[in-house]
């Protein structure tokens, strides 16, 4: 699986992206190269049916990774493609045995495995990932040959490394060991939750992937309490259960403390975890007398780990109730263009099978559920983490512990909603991810600058004009007495927005779990007002309609001669476009993260452009250009509706609300701050929807701007040549 991730996220790479990928590349030989070596065995021992499932499984995994071979030579990739798709139609007839052979071994010489300067512990890990993918396969289909696929996989993982040697004594005596533990598992079929949690173990190791435990407190106390449980587990005489508590305490939860250990004293670490991993191991194994395990625990082991753990809390001390980074992290973006590329295209293929996951889930399918989820992290996020840690290891962590929590509710058969709960904070963090491994880039930060600064401007013009006409009439009027109560108004009306912005800010952080769907609700509802407000301006886009709207306010105010109506009517003018003006910049800032500084420079712009068309208008009593401002403001609301909508409806299918239809590969899959600042998100739902809704205004405009204009210029004409004619 991780091989297939990384071809997506080569498929917009140059052709030279080998040089960067060569892991990659060498990687899906090999596997390619060992699918076809059993089909030929099978072949030559008559055994059809055998060459055909490795056929099959040979098809599949080269068909998923072709764009890797491709960047070294598309030509020869494409063709080798047509021909192992031949080899498995020639295989279903039986014919030709020994010609099928020599076609083999053809399509192994033309594969071309060049020389490229590889890292032969990513690619042991590599091909460890496809060995996992087999494996479940074999556990949930019983197919044997994806068994043997997996026993040719772990070994081939072993030669490399074999050519290889690891130099750290310590660290290649915890993977032979590990290779121990897995090659027993593997041989005693044993479920695929143990196997993984070996491969895994491995390639955390190989790729030097360890989380870094923040909560040290917490693991420890983990380890003393599995232990606690294999003590209780000796004493009943229970060494099966015994063993595995000592597994998960060495390989789910030690493993995460070791870096830190080394850093503080390496020969203190290398006694953990001989005890820890082998001696106590050996002990159970052995069914020793209870008494001795125990000694062993309470006298060897538990002091050494409570010695590490008092050395390890002073690497973190905390300052100002934050702990002190030792690393030297990188800012946010600040990776390669082709990990960029990479990170999102893995990205979407988690969602995909967080999607999965749920719907085995849904079905009663357990184990399935559980294979798609230790996928959706292993054979995914483990290499999101590669650039995502450089840059932020806290948050690293946190994900982590995520897709540990889903994995651990889906083993315990937790019910749904906790599942679901869970899952839609891995999305949430998915997107997180993304901005902090690519940045916010460019052009997102230019739309967040652009739309912040046209919502100021778009519903700020309405009251300049408004009360811009009222002072103009009340001078002309000489009823300047009234003038201080429309001040009045206006003060009372900024001091209400923000009093709505207080309270709605306050609503949504205090939200939790709802956030998502408040989030949507805003959104939704920003859309709903933006496309009322943009027909409402394109009826008064003529300056004369407009200003027999403005003259009919004024005269209402002026007729009652109540200072109160001039209050309340510069106080509703204001208010009404500055509670809008709020549930936009709501709906906003949940998209714009990280570029918040430009959508406060978009709204301070849009203040003083404001301020310099009510100087046009009143001091110097120019007149303002309204067909061309209300035609740009209507433009510019039914942009931000569509893209509000996009994002309104993509909330909806985090939350499972509205069902997700993905069209990657079809919709441009755009970076993450783009796609939030345009609402476009690769899924049917989104397009449709705001496809309809460009329609509609297409339609609308056309009908406002052009055919309503001429049909009462055709009945004016008429009416004209009647009253001609009557003369």
């Amino acid at each position: 699986m991780i091989i297939v991730i990384f071809t997506l996220g080569l498929q917009l790479v140059s052709p030279n992206a080998h040089a960067q990928n060569s892991e990659q590349y060498t990687s899906t030989f090999t596997i390619t190269g060992l699918g076809l070596e059993l089909t030929k065995k099978a072949i030559l021992e008559d055994n059809y049916d055998a060459a055909e499932e490795y056929s099959t499984l040979t098809n599949n995994f080269y068909g998923k990774n072709i764009q890797i071979l491709r960047t070294v030579d598309s030509d020869t990739s494409d063709y080798i493609h047509l021909e192992l798709l031949d080899l498995h139609s020639s295989i279903l007839s039986k014919s030709n045995s020994q010609n099928l052979i020599v076609q083999i071994n053809n399509l192994q010489k033309t594969l071309p495995s060049g020389s490229l300067d590889t890292d032969s512990n990513v690619i042991a890990a590599f091909i460890l990932s496809e060995a996992d993918e087999q494996y479940q396969k074999f556990i949930q289909h019983k197919s044997d040959e994806s068994y043997y696929f997996t026993l040719s996989l772990i070994e081939h993982s072993k030669v490399i490394l074999n050519q290889n040697p690891i130099l750290d004594n310590r660290l290649k005596q915890e993977i032979d060991s590990f290779f121990t533990d897995l090659d027993k598992s593997v041989l005693n079929k044993k479920d695929f939750v143990t196997v993984g949690n070996l491969m895994t173990a491995i390639q955390r190791d190989l790729l030097e992937t360890e989380s870094i435990a923040i909560d040290k407190t917490n693991l420890y106390g983990v380890i003393r309490n599995l232990y606690s449980e294999l003590i209780h587990a000796v004493n009943s005489n229970d060494y099966s259960t015994a063993e595995e508590l000592a597994i998960e305490a060495y390989l789910e939860n030690f493993e995460y403390l070791e870096s830190d250990i080394k850093k503080v004293d390496e020969p203190l670490l290398n006694t953990l975890e001989i005890d820890m991993r082998e001696n106590l191991r050996k002990m159970i194994v052995q069914k020793e007398d209870p008494n001795m395990i125990i000694q062993f625990i309470e006298n060897s082991i538990l002091p050494d780990l409570a010695k590490a753990e008092k050395m390890t809390s002073e690497l973190t001390p905390f300052v100002n109730g934050g702990s002190l980074k030792t690393q030297n992290l990188k800012s946010m973006g600040d990776a390669p263009d082709d990990q960029k590329m990479i990170v999102k295209n893995k990205i979407d293929i988690i969602r995909e099978q967080l999607e999965e996951t749920l719907l085995h889930y849904e079905k009663g399918d357990v184990q399935s559920a559980h294979a798609s989820a230790r996928s959706a992290y292993l054979d995914s996020y483990e290499f999101v983490e590669i650039p995502l840690r450089a840059i932020d290891p806290d948050f690293t962590l946190e994900v982590e512990y995520q897709f540990a929590t889903l994995r651990n509710l889906i083993k315990q058969e937790a019910p749904q909603n906790e599942i679901h709960d869970v899952i839609i904070g891995i999305k949430r963090n998915l997107d997180e991810s993304e901005r902090i491994v690519t940045g916010t880039g460019d052009l997102a930060p230019t739309i967040a600058f652009t739309s912040s600064f046209a919502i100021v401007f778009r519903e700020g013009l309405e009251s300049v004009l408004i009360l811009g006409a009222i002072l103009t009439y009340l001078e002309a009027s000489r009823n300047n007495q009234f003038k201080k109560y429309v001040y009045y108004g206006i003060v009372a009306a900024f001091a209400a927005t923000a009093v709505t912005w207080i309270i709605a800010s306050y609503v949504i952080e205090i939200s939790g779990a709802n956030r998502e769907l408040i989030e949507a609700i805003a959104a939704l509802s920003a859309t709903a007002v933006l496309f009322y407000v943009s027909f409402w301006v394109l009826n008064k886009i003529e300056h004369k309609k407009w200003m027999e709207f403005v003259k009919a306010k004024v005269w209402q105010a002026t007729t009652t001669g109540s200072v109160m109506v001039f209050v309340m009517l510069s106080f509703f003018t204001v208010y009404r476009e500055g509670f809008e003006t709020v549930l936009f910049y709501q709906a906003m800032s949940g998209f714009a993260k990280y570029m918040e500084i430009y959508v406060g420079l978009g709204f301070i712009l849009g203040l003083i452009s404001l301020l310099g068309l009510y100087y046009v208008m009143r001091k110097l009593g120019k007149r303002l250009p309204l067909r061309a401002l209300f035609g740009l403001t209507m433009g510019v609301g039914a942009y931000l509706s569509i893209a509000f909508l996009g994002n309104a409806i993509r909330e909806l299918q985090i939350l499972d609300i509205v069902p997700y239809t993905g069209l990657i590969g079809t919709v441009p899959r755009l970076d993450i701050n783009l796609a939030m600042m345009t609402g476009i998100y690769p899924t049917l739902e989104t397009i449709v929807a705001q496809v309809i809704l460009l329609g509609v205004y297409l339609v609308a405009s056309t009908y406002i701007l052009i055919m309503r204009p001429r049909k009462e210029q055709q009945l004016a004409s008429m009416r004209k040549s009647r009253k001609d004619s009557d003369e």
